[in-house]
């Protein structure tokens, strides 16, 4: 089922993208803005781990609990051993990162070894080992790039607007303003919902990895009272949506505009499968 709403959602995502495109230039606005969005997204995907642990200050590990953890789930499952890193952030929360399993990095913040059991992290290492077999970093890049580019023709087509842009006959204003207001925000509620859809993904194939869905479940109800109790300081917007439990739910954002599930709605999963 999670499959399936990625493939709806990416499919929306292009309609989205295709309407943007014949609204503002025809085929080749779109592509234009496409391959301008694909251009630094692939810079971003193909050294989002060097970046995002160098921005949250990550120390490798080659020892300690989080370690031998991780070693463990990977060697229970015949996983390619990642790298590990721990954040100097209190708050207790995990992310993973990386193009693919050969370069994939798994990060977790000291405070998450202050807060939850062995067997409640091994939950979560196994949810962010899960994002990397998923590929979910690549599927979010592709979709921050179809954003990206829709973003792109909407600033386009403002500059259309005040300098004067098409004037052929198909030129359709109301078409174009549209496009401006509502196509960003579409593609954005769209590349959330595609977030969300693969947090449950990564719920359902982490609690096969651990052996035990309750143990990502207890995990994932203490992770959320301690952001909303403690939010993480200094945290980039732009990589929220990495994080097993939003860090910035203490922020209070609105469910529609979140990149991540509700958590009752995570942990009522969880505690309801078979394994």
């Amino acid at each position: 089922m999670n499959t399936m709403r990625t493939i709806m959602l990416m499919t929306l995502m292009t309609l989205v993208l295709v309407f943007a495109g014949g609204a503002l230039g025809g085929q080749s606005g779109a592509l234009i803005a496409l391959i301008i969005a694909a251009v630094m997204n692939l810079g971003s995907y193909w050294f989002s781990d060097k970046v995002v642990i160098k921005m949250y200050r990550g120390q490798e590990a080659r020892s300690g609990e989080l370690y031998e953890v991780v070693s463990e789930l990977c060697q229970q499952n015949n996983l390619i051993m990642p790298k590990v890193y721990v954040l100097p952030q209190p708050t207790p929360n995990a992310f993973a990162t990386g193009r693919n399993p050969k370069h994939a990095v798994v990060a977790a913040t000291q405070g998450i070894m202050q807060v939850l059991s062995r067997e409640e992290l091994k939950g979560v290492m196994a949810h962010e080992l899960a994002h990397v077999q998923n590929r979910d970093i690549l599927i979010g890049s592709i979709a921050a790039t179809f954003a990206g580019a829709i973003s792109y023709m909407a600033h386009m087509a403002q500059w259309a607007m005040i300098f004067g842009g098409r004037d052929d006959e198909d030129s359709n204003p109301i078409a174009m303003i549209a496009m401006m207001i509502l196509a960003p925000i579409a593609a954005m509620l769209v590349q959330m919902a595609i977030s969300r859809s693969r947090e449950y993904g990564a719920d359902k194939k982490g609690a096969a990895l651990c052996g035990n869905p309750h143990n990502l479940a207890n995990a994932l109800r203490k992770l959320e009272m301690s952001n909303q109790r403690m939010p993480m300081q200094k945290v980039n917007e732009a990589t929220a949506h990495m994080f097993i439990v939003n860090p910035l739910s203490g922020k209070k954002l609105a469910k529609l505009f979140s990149t991540h599930p509700p958590m009752e709605e995570r942990i009522r999963r969880l505690e309801g499968m078979q394994i």
